[in-house]
């Protein structure tokens, strides 16, 4: 895919959320969680990140039924990323789902710490 291919695709993703991943958009956006800003379904390289804190340099990727069996194609994804010195933060649907304050003060804690060096 090309990087004009992941673009349109993100688009396309940003009218689909899934569930877990609107309820974490609803804490993220217009920078809620901290003053920290956050992209939803951004488009880098030939990738769509769920979730990018450009500040931090810091993907949020939000793993469903549809990680399931891909833990190759996604280690793979995050390597890519973080030879562009993006961390890569992965959460279960279900930790979203189930743990949402958890997982915020997780993402800030580590945004924070990016920031900062």
């Amino acid at each position: 895919m090309t990087h004009e291919g992941s673009v349109s695709r993100a688009r396309i993703l940003r009218r689909a959320l899934t569930p877990p991943e609107a309820r974490l958009w609803v804490r993220l956006r217009r920078r809620a969680l901290g003053g920290l800003k956050f992209r939803r379904q951004h488009p880098i390289g030939v990738y769509v990140l769920d979730f990018y804190c450009p500040e931090a340099r810091l993907a949020i990727e939000i793993d469903g039924e549809s990680h399931a069996g891909r833990a190759e194609r996604d280690a793979r994804r995050t390597c890519w990323l973080e030879t562009r010195e993006i961390a890569v933060l992965r959460f279960p649907a279900e930790e979203v789902r189930v743990n949402l304050d958890a997982v915020l003060d997780f993402i800030v804690l580590k945004a924070r710490h990016r920031i900062r060096g």
